[in-house]
């Protein structure tokens, strides 16, 4: 079973985000289960969401507290919340920002984690860019498929299209395809230092 847990704040599409993962799973012919943790729904406020992908039924419910994969929507949050909390040894990073990990504070997981697993990508600017506003979940899916081989980019694409229609479908697949192709060279970049 594969755990992803995604850490953002209210109104950037962190459960729409989650679902949109299991989607894509489900398109790829597996069981996967989606589920927001809600503490005060407010704008703003931190939420968690988490997505299990399995090749077999899901029977577990409870929160996902060692998760193979973390994605981080705010950056803001890495001085707030232990966004980090459980995360496997072999587990992959991928945060929401133009900095890099060492200008982020985070070095120490340069040294502990691989750096192929480590990632980051600006998906509020793509957002931005492809879609006119500032919701960096749909970018981050493509980051997501590009660091985890998890799911397959098309199977995100078909995510976006169930979830969007119109300019907004057209804008978030350039979108998580722009993300995709800019974190697959980050990692080339990463495999080859």
């Amino acid at each position: 079973m594969f755990q992803v847990r995604i850490h953002g704040r209210g109104g950037q599409g962190v459960v729409t985000a989650t679902e949109m993962l299991s989607i894509a799973a489900f398109d790829e012919g597996r069981h996967a289960q989606a589920f927001p943790s809600f503490g005060s729904e407010r704008m703003g406020a931190p939420v968690v969401a988490f997505c299990r992908i399995d090749d077999k039924e899901i029977r577990l419910r409870e929160p996902i507290m060692e998760p193979d994969a973390i994605i981080i929507q705010d950056p803001t949050l890495l001085h707030q919340v232990d966004c980090f909390a459980g995360l496997k040894p072999d587990g992959y990073i991928l945060i929401n920002t133009n900095k890099s990990f060492e200008e982020l504070g985070l070095a120490d997981f340069m040294h502990s984690h691989k750096a192929e697993r480590l990632c980051t990508v600006s998906a509020t600017d793509l957002a931005l860019k492809h879609v006119g506003r500032p919701v960096p979940n749909v970018p981050l899916l493509g980051g997501f498929a590009a660091i985890s081989d998890l799911i397959k980019l098309e199977s995100v694409i078909k995510a976006i299209q169930h979830k969007f229609s119109g300019k907004v479908a057209a804008g978030n697949i350039a979108a998580a395809t722009e993300a995709y192709k800019i974190v697959r060279e980050e990692m080339e970049a990463a495999h080859h230092a």
